[in-house]
């Protein structure tokens, strides 16, 4: 018996911490994106009980993405200075407090300063920038899985809460489920920041990436591992690689958001019912998690993971044919289920590719300013653009041709992305 419990603390002691910080990044992040797509579920209720416009409460998804976008920036350098838990825990209990006090919202104000404001700054702690950014500090020749195992969580998160708030919509009062919400991140929120993301990175451990041991002559270390002196935003602004990133995540993030928001109400304006147009979003989140582990392995494994975000962009492309033509469940499923699976791509292939081309240690730094572009600008304008063209139009149609289109040429413009030449040339 004693052998057995010294055996399995040696195990303990020999796993590293890097895989540790994977599957807590795949907890908050199944919390913090599962409760955020929920919000797509309650447009309609909300639409027939306040009787405002689809663009005003788009507008409310717009001002969560551009808050969430703008703090990232400020918690991506944060992260290059202190340990993600800390962030991630105080981004649990804004976001909990956000959806709690939707319940007592009268007027647009009300929505936009609650899940607008409240939610968009505790996402932006609790999200993708921080998450990601800290499971790319601990990983390189490994860091596609890495980013792909902890971005599953994404999905898994759609995956288990939208079809559960779905059910809870439809056969309760539509506030019930933002109570739901608010409890579910603000417990299992903080005691997944406390456990799992105490440590800041390899070197706190005496460890390099990947868990490989420091090398005997520390004065003279693997050029990559090698941390600059001063981390400035400067630099990432006057390289085009940033902004062919940039341009083509916002054209990822504008058409993800824009069919997140809109999709549920799309499908019930086709007659299909609440449970299985919830159970869509659940469907991405399925087919999303496998792509996220399948891009991050793909980009792995070829010379350059341009490639990878380039066929993801095609896939959401053919996603948004689909649904042009989806009228039935089966046909909403199999949209969700092929435009879920390229928009995994998305998650573990910007860090991914950041890292890539600027280096490991400025990565948060690098990704939350990403971010400020991607989900700020193109996340923001995704929903309510969707919005705008169903009030002028009364349809969807024009939306998704618009994504269809946007996706197809960002999956030949990403491939103008050229290597790196220096850490922050």
């Amino acid at each position: 018996m004693n052998h057995f419990f010294s055996d399995l603390a040696k195990r303990k002691k020999d796993i590293y911490w890097g895989w540790v910080v994977v599957f807590g990044a795949f907890g908050m992040l199944s919390l913090t994106y599962g409760t955020r797509y929920c919000f797509g579920i309650f447009v309609k209720p909300m639409f027939v009980e306040y009787h405002w416009s689809m663009s005003v409460i788009s507008l409310g998804a717009s001002i969560n993405l551009f808050v969430y976008a703008f703090i990232g920036i400020f918690t991506g350098r944060l992260l290059d200075k202190i340990a993600a838990k800390w962030i991630l825990t105080v981004g649990a209990v804004i976001t909990a407090f956000g959806f709690a006090s939707i319940n007592f919202i009268q007027t647009p104000m009300g929505l936009f300063l609650s899940y607008g404001l409240l939610c968009g700054i505790g996402t932006a702690c609790a999200g993708v920038v921080v998450n990601n950014a800290a499971v790319g500090k601990w990983f390189v020749r490994k860091k596609g899985l890495a980013l792909g195992i902890s971005s599953m969580g994404i999905g898994f998160g759609t995956m288990v809460l939208t079809p559960l708030a779905g059910y809870i919509v439809d056969h309760y009062p539509w506030r019930t489920g933002f109570i739901f919400i608010s409890g579910v991140i603000f417990v299992f929120g903080i005691l997944i920041s406390q456990l799992f993301m105490g440590k800041p990175n390899p070197e706190s451990l005496g460890l390099l990436p990947d868990g490989e041991k420091a090398p005997k002559n520390k004065e003279d270390p693997p050029i990559s591992y090698t941390k600059p002196e001063k981390i400035s935003i400067k630099p990432f602004l006057r390289n085009t690689r940033f902004w062919i990133l940039a341009l083509c995540n916002l054209v990822g993030a504008m058409t993800s958001m824009m069919t997140f928001v809109h999709q549920v109400t799309y499908a019930l304006d086709q007659d299909i019912g609440k449970v299985a147009a919830a159970f869509s979003l659940g469907i991405i989140g399925i087919s999303g998690g496998f792509g996220k582990l399948f891009f991050g392995w793909l980009g792995d494994r070829i010379k350059d993971a341009k490639y990878s975000a380039s066929l993801g962009y095609l896939i959401m492309a053919l996603g948004m044919f689909i649904l042009l033509n989806a009228k039935t469940v089966m046909g909403l499923s199999l949209f969700a289920l092929i435009f879920g699976f390229g928009y995994g791509s998305l998650a573990p292939l910007m860090p991914y590719l950041l890292s890539d081309r600027f280096g490991r240690h400025t990565l948060g730094t690098a990704f939350g300013l990403l971010i400020f572009f991607v989900a700020g600008i193109g996340g923001g304008m995704g929903p309510l653009l969707g919005g705008i063209i169903f009030d002028v139009t009364g349809a969807y149609a024009y939306a998704w041709k618009l994504n269809m289109v946007a996706l197809f040429a960002v999956s030949f413009f990403i491939l103008a992305l050229k290597p790196r030449e220096n850490p922050l040339e």
